[in-house]
């Protein structure tokens, strides 16, 4: 008998084993057979010559129209530095590529109308990768990684209800802005972009206390000595995408944006649904076209806003319809709390979600409600709770 159960002991754990390698197995299978497919996308052999004869620069190297002085060791090691790290990053840069023609021409086009330099277009695909959303842990965000007080400084709205460091426009407005009073400040496009990165202060100050104003001469922090070098790696692959080994069809890139302008009047917090419904479209383009709207809701008064190409036409009419036509159990209700209330409560009596009811009236979760305080509901409209003012908090403005 003991025999035997060493035998059946020993069948069992061969059978646990077969099991608990099996996956690895079929993993390493399947790796082993799409190895080709992988292959093909990496280069020709380990010592493939791409990212050493690509340092190389033969002509003379300018950012915004002003030298790179390359005859520097130091200034030639750090830009080698970011442009091998760039490089090395490959599916980032094919992703700024791949992004370039949606945004880009309209930077360029702002860029050229203000009379300003079309390489300062570079400082956004360095601070956000042209991500709306991007977003940095100290509270830089959008496309150009302005921080609330500074956007609100170059005239950018930003409140619980929108945030324009989200959008292209009156972003990269608020920067041409920035960028005009640096040059003012300073006299040298490459300080305007370092000052964008560690502040104007702040590089007053180093210029005062080491008694010189070039850029490539001031020992400065870490992460400003490589901005403007990442920058200018940016604008080398840029300007030859195929010799760094990037060979993008027209297909390959994502396309335009395009869109109508339109000026809404709301009489009062209209929700998204409505807007685009009247835009014969859905909820998520018209945030998608508006990255600035937080919430579900526009705020009573008016606002200029894109919807999709075309649907302008006849936008007006659907919308007063909507407005008009919305059924009755749909229209904002006003309910005044009474003595014992709590949002749980009013939430169950009116068979909506306790977030819905937050969201409504922008609530604090830990509010008191006390008698004879005024709420807002909408009976039949239950949606999740709204997460996207937190959309890239904490992220890198930079990867993806």
């Amino acid at each position: 008998m003991k025999g035997k159960r060493e035998v059946q002991n020993n069948i069992d754990l061969k059978e646990t084993s077969f099991w608990k390698w099996l996956p690895t197995v079929l993993l390493a299978l399947g790796f082993f057979f799409s190895w080709p497919t992988v292959f093909n996308a990496l280069p020709k052999s380990l010592s493939d010559p791409l990212p050493i004869s690509s340092l190389k620069i033969d002509t003379p190297l300018e950012l915004c129209g002003e030298r790179v002085p390359l005859e520097m060791q130091e200034v030639q090691e750090r830009l080698e530095k970011e442009l091998l790290l760039t490089l090395w990053d490959r599916p980032q840069a094919i992703l700024w590529l791949k992004r370039s023609r949606r945004y880009l021409p309209y930077i360029e086009e702002m860029l050229k109308k203000n009379g300003m330099p079309g390489d300062l277009k570079y400082i956004a695909l360095a601070e956000s990768a042209l991500r709306p959303h991007a977003g940095s842990p100290k509270g830089a965000m959008g496309f150009w990684q302005f921080m609330q007080n500074t956007g609100r400084q170059y005239g950018l709205v930003i409140d619980s209800r929108i945030d324009e460091r989200r959008n292209i426009f009156s972003s990269t407005q608020a920067a041409i802005r920035y960028f005009k009073d640096l040059y003012r400040m300073f006299g040298s496009w490459t300080l305007v972009a370092a000052a964008f990165n560690m502040g104007e202060d702040g590089l007053s100050d180093e210029i005062r206390e080491q008694g010189i104003k070039d850029y490539y001469r001031l020992y400065l922090p870490i992460e400003t000595q490589r901005y403007v070098l990442r920058i200018i790696s940016i604008k080398l692959i840029f300007s030859d995408p195929q010799r760094y080994g990037f060979h993008l069809s027209a297909e390959d890139y994502y396309p335009p944006l395009e869109f109508d302008r339109i000026q809404v009047n709301c009489l009062q917090d209209t929700h998204l649904r409505i807007i685009a419904q009247a835009a014969k479209t859905h909820f998520k383009e018209i945030k998608d076209l508006n990255p600035e709207i937080r919430g579900y809701f526009l705020s009573a008064g008016k606002h200029t806003i894109l919807i999709p190409k075309g649907a302008s036409q006849g936008f007006e009419a659907r919308y007063q319809a909507l407005l008009h036509d919305e059924p009755a159990d749909q229209k904002e209700q006003i309910y005044v709390v009474q003595v014992a209330d709590t949002l749980s409560s009013i939430a169950n009596r009116f068979s909506v979600p306790l977030s819905s009811i937050i969201r409504w009236n922008r609530l604090d979760p830990a509010t008191s409600l006390h008698p004879g305080d005024k709420l807002v509901i909408y009976r039949s409209i239950q949606e999740p709770a709204e997460r996207d003012e937190e959309e890239g908090k904490g992220a890198s403005p930079v990867n993806d």
